[in-house]
């Protein structure tokens, strides 16, 4: 599984990395971000998800 934030989309409400900080994070203004390349391991896939399902302006894509 890969995951991708879309910087445009995102408004930095940290959701995703709430509910996964070991595969999002925040910048320095607080917008999320992928930690890594976005390669999610498979013990955090369902972390991932649920980063993805509740971001707000839907701007996580999670490729299986």
């Amino acid at each position: 599984m890969k995951v991708s934030v879309d910087r445009d989309k995102c408004m930095g409400h940290g959701m995703c990395y709430a509910l996964a900080p070991s595969v999002f994070t925040d910048d320095d203004e607080g917008y999320g971000h992928v930690i890594g390349d976005g390669t999610v391991p498979p013990d955090q896939a369902e972390a991932a998800r649920a980063g993805a399902t509740n971001c707000p302006e839907g701007a996580i894509s999670v490729e299986d």
